[in-house]
C-alpha cells in the first residue's frame, strides 16, 4: 500500500538515503530536521506513519514521541537508533513507538518494518471504525421503505468515484451516511477527511482547504498542506457546504474540475485525487437564485443526490432506534440493562423530534444517567423533553401547523439547554449536539436573549 511517510532526522544524507529507498517502494515522503519540526508537520496532517531518529539537536526523537503520545497523535512512529543506544530504542518502544531500527537500516529491514507499521495502523483504524459503527449504528437503524431506499442507494453510489451531495435536516445523521458511503468504497484503506465548513473563519478557508506556505501570513511559520492534499486517494468530506463563503467559490470549483490545488502563498500545484462528497441542510437552489451559491458549484456537487429523512417521516423505526441508543449508552458507563415501558415508547412516538435523530439518542442518554430504574416510564419520558412555552408537550395531535409547532419546540428545546448551562454556548452546542456556530445561528434566528442582557 502506498503511503506518505515523514522522515525526522538532523542528518542529510540519512533523510535522502530513506526518501530514495521509500520512493521506489512507491511512497510519498516530506522530511524535517528535528522533533520540534517534526510535530509541525503532523499537526499539518496528511502523514501515515513516521521514522524518527532517537537522537536528535534541539528535541530528539523521545520528547517528540512523548508529545505525540500526550496529545493523541496516532500516527505510527519508527524510531531509527545507533548503535549503543537500543536500551533507549526499546523504552520508546514502551513509550509508544511501534518498531525500531538501527542507522543506517538495510534496505530490505526498512521496508519491512514499514510494512508492519502500515499494516498495523490499518487493523487499528479498522477496529475504530467497527467500535464507531457500534456506537452509531442506531442512526442507521430502520427497516422502513424510506431507510431501505437510503441503504439501497448509499450501495449503488459508494463503489463509484461520482461525487454525491447529501441533503437532510440537522440531526438526521449526514455524517453517517458521509462515512458509510467511505466505508463501502474502494478508498476505505485512505482517510476521510471532514471540512466543517460553516465552522472556518472565512480568513483561514483557504488555508484550510488548500494549505498554506511558510510565510503566507503572519502566523504561517511552516508549510501546512491542506484538506485536499490530506485526503489525496481518499476521501474529502465537506460538511455545511451551502456555508462555503462565495469569494471562495470560484476556487474550490476549480479544484473540483481540474483536481490541482494550489498551497496560499505557494507557486507550486499539487495534483489531488479525491473522492468528493458534500452535505447540507441548506436549500441550495434557493441560495442560487439568492446570489449566495454559484450555479456551477451545485452542479459539479450535485451529480448524486443522497435525501437523508427526518424521524418524523419514518415514525416506525423510532422503538428500534430508542432502544439501541438507550443500549448503547448503557453499555458505555457500565449501567445495568434499562426497558422502556410501552406508555413511554407512545409517548416518544408522539413527539415530534425536530432534532431528529441527534435529539432522539440525546434524550436517551439522558434518561439511562437521570432513570435509576430498570424500567423507563411515561413519567420518566415527560421530564425529560422539551416543553413549549404555555407549559403543553409538543406532540403531533397538537393544534397549529406542523412548522410552527417543530419552530416552537426548537426554540424552547435552546432555551431549555442555554438556561440549564448557564449560557455557556460551547456546553449547550455540545448537549445539543451541534457545532457552535451553528447554534449561535439558531439563537439569533429565534431571537433568543441571554437573560440581563439589553434588548
Amino acid at each position: 500500500m502506498m503511503a506518505r511517510i515523514l522522515i525526522v532526522d538532523d542528518e542529510p544524507q540519512l533523510r535522502v538515503s530513506l526518501a530514495r529507498a521509500l520512493s521506489l517502494e512507491g511512497h510519498e515522503t516530506g522530511d524535517a530536521t528535528d522533533g520540534r519540526l517534526g510535530l509541525a508537520a503532523l499537526d499539518g496532517g496528511g502523514y501515515d506513519l513516521a521514522i524518527v531518529d532517537l537522537s536528535m539537536p534541539g528535541m530528539d526523537g523521545t520528547e517528540m514521541l512523548r508529545r505525540l503520545v500526550e496529545r493523541g497523535d496516532k500516527t505510527p512512529v519508527i524510531i531509527l537508533t545507533a548503535h549503543g543506544t537500543v536500551e533507549r530504542a526499546v523504552m520508546a518502544l514502551r513509550n509508544g513507538a511501534v518498531d525500531f531500527l538501527e542507522k543506517p537500516p538495510a534496505r530490505d529491514r526498512l521496508v519491512h518494518a514499514v510494512e508492519r507499521a502500515l499494516v498495523h495502523s490499518r487493523l487499528s483504524r479498522e477496529v475504530e471504525d467497527l467500535r464507531a459503527e457500534a456506537d452509531t449504528a442506531g442512526e442507521m437503524v430502520g427497516s422502513g421503505p424510506l431507510m431501505d431506499e437510503l441503504r439501497e442507494r448509499i450501495r449503488l453510489a459508494a463503489p463509484s468515484d461520482g461525487r454525491i451531495l447529501i441533503t437532510g435536516e440537522n440531526g438526521t445523521g449526514k455524517e453517517l451516511v458521509a462515512h458509510a458511503i467511505h466505508r463501502a468504497s474502494p478508498r476505505r484503506e485512505r482517510p476521510i477527511i471532514k471540512v466543517n465548513c460553516a465552522a472556518v473563519p472565512t480568513s483561514l478557508f483557504e488555508s484550510e482547504l488548500f494549505g498554506h506556505v511558510r510565510g503566507a501570513f503572519t502566523d504561517a511559520r511552516e508549510n501546512r498542506p491542506g484538506c485536499f492534499e490530506r485526503a489525496h486517494h481518499g476521501t474529502l468530506f465537506l460538511d455545511e457546504v451551502g456555508e462555503v463563503p462565495l469569494a471562495m467559490q470560484p476556487k474550490l470549483l476549480r479544484a473540483i474540475e481540474n483536481g490541482e490545488i494550489q498551497r496560499l502563498g505557494g507557486r507550486r500545484e499539487f495534483r489531488v485525487d479525491v473522492r468528493l462528497v458534500a452535505a447540507t441542510n441548506r436549500d441550495l437552489e434557493a441560495d442560487i437564485a439568492a446570489g449566495r451559491f454559484r450555479q456551477d458549484l451545485f452542479y459539479r456537487l450535485n451529480v448524486i443526490r443522497l435525501h437523508v429523512p427526518p424521524l418524523r417521516d419514518h415514525p416506525q423505526d423510532l422503538p428500534e432506534l430508542a432502544r439501541l441508543f438507550l443500549a448503547n449508552c448503557c453499555r458505555r458507563n457500565g449501567y445495568a440493562g434499562r426497558e422502556l415501558t410501552p406508555g413511554a415508547l407512545a409517548r416518544l412516538g408522539r413527539h415530534l423530534w425536530p432534532g431528529n435523530v441527534r435529539e432522539l439518542r440525546n434524550a436517551m442518554e439522558r434518561l439511562a444517567i437521570l432513570v435509576p430504574a430498570r424500567q423507563i416510564g411515561l413519567d420518566d419520558v415527560e421530564r425529560i423533553l422539551p416543553e413549549v412555552m404555555h407549559g403543553g408537550a409538543v406532540s403531533a395531535s397538537d393544534d397549529g401547523t406542523l412548522r410552527t409547532k417543530m419552530a416552537a419546540a426548537e426554540r424552547e428545546l435552546l432555551a431549555a439547554t442555554l438556561a440549564r448551562h448557564g449560557w455557556r454556548m460551547a456546553a449547550a452546542a455540545r448537549e445539543l449536539g451541534m457545532e457552535r456556530s451553528h447554534l449561535y445561528k439558531k439563537v439569533r434566528a429565534h431571537g433568543l436573549k441571554k437573560p440581563g442582557d439589553s434588548a
